[in-house]
């Protein structure tokens, strides 16, 4: 699911776990001078990143999703590509192809090369992914799962580090392909973009319609942030708190004896193993961050809500008397206790 960095030992890996808070607050307000509000959604990405996950991005156009990305990669030093999903986007047109390369000399013998597509990037914003056909989703399962590409006979790996960030629209469904759970499940966080306030609006109207350009510098490289994700992962989780994470995804089962009453009676299938994985590692991340190397129940708390919203399918019932999942995930954590 995640991408795993190898960790660094000793003192290394002390020194960056004493850097990471403020490496990570030192991002955070860097993206601030671009991102008006939306701290959640920019903690909540911060963390995905460093669990070495994959994010799906939910919200109305305008709302910045394409402008956090863009300024995650400034911020990071990554390469940036960006592919607008279409109905006739096909998968060749994201991984690339095989193109004739003429010869260039008598007696040389023209041959095919794979061209490269816009995936072999560090940071893809794959934007309104669910405009795209199922076959061109598909082309990213690949990608995200492995960290590699296969064409023809031949199998190319991506750049290290590799992260999709997908977006899409939930109002306008007409002509569009929802994303089978096969997919979603690739995700680490689904994070919802919601509206600016009123105070935040105008902030970003002063911001984007004067002559003044924001400076952003590099907080990070490729390799500080793969160091960094290396050290989240030895984050010690004790037996207690796993449990706990555990029960909460148990609980997400209709069938589970756990389970509370909404999702018994309006959830037909819960979270995968990998649902617990995005948990652990999210909250892994999250501790490091407060300056704790160990996770906490809270931890565990505040990344439940991104890591489970997307891995859980309504039944019938549920999606006539159009039940909010974020409602039953709420329900269940208030159920669902920890045992110290």
């Amino acid at each position: 699911m995640a991408q795993r960095s190898a960790g660094p030992d000793g003192a290394q890996a002390e020194e960056l776990a004493r850097i990471f808070p403020e490496k990570m607050t030192a991002l955070e307000e860097e993206i601030g001078k671009v991102m008006v509000g939306q701290r959640q959604v920019l903690r909540q990405t911060l963390v995905a990143l460093m669990g070495g996950g994959h994010v799906l991005l939910e919200g109305v156009p305008g709302l910045g999703k394409t402008v956090l990305v863009r300024t995650l990669g400034q911020v990071f030093g990554l390469d940036f590509s960006r592919i607008q999903f279409t109905p006739d986007l096909m998968p060749a047109d994201c991984i690339g192809t095989h193109v004739l390369r003429q010869q260039q000399a008598p007696g040389e013998h023209s041959t095919f090369a794979f061209e490269r597509g816009p995936i072999f990037t560090n940071l893809l914003l794959a934007d309104e992914i669910n405009r795209a056909t199922p076959k061109t989703q598909s082309a990213l399962l690949e990608a995200m799962q492995e960290g590699r590409v296969t064409t023809g006979n031949s199998t190319y790996p991506l750049p290290e580090p590799f992260f999709v960030l997908a977006t899409q629209n939930p109002l306008e469904m007409e002509g569009t392909y929802p994303l089978p759970e096969a997919q979603l499940d690739r995700f680490f966080f689904k994070i919802i973009v919601d509206y600016p306030s009123g105070a935040e609006l105008i902030e970003i109207s002063r911001r984007t319609t004067g002559t003044a350009a924001v400076d952003l510098k590099q907080i990070l490289n490729g390799e500080e942030l793969l160091a960094l994700m290396g050290v989240a992962r030895q984050v010690p989780v004790a037996d207690s708190v796993l449990k706990y994470a555990a029960d909460i995804i148990m609980a997400t089962h209709p069938g589970h004896q756990r389970a509370p009453e909404p999702v018994a009676r309006f959830v037909r299938y819960g979270a995968s193993p990998r649902a617990l994985q995005a948990v652990i590692l999210a909250g892994k991340a999250l501790a490091l961050w407060e300056g704790r190397f160990n996770v906490a129940f809270r931890d565990i708390d505040e990344a439940a809500m991104p890591a489970l919203r997307h891995r859980i399918g309504l039944n019938y019932e549920g999606q006539a008397e159009g039940i909010d999942i974020d409602v039953v995930l709420r329900k269940l954590l208030e159920e669902v206790q920890p045992v110290a």
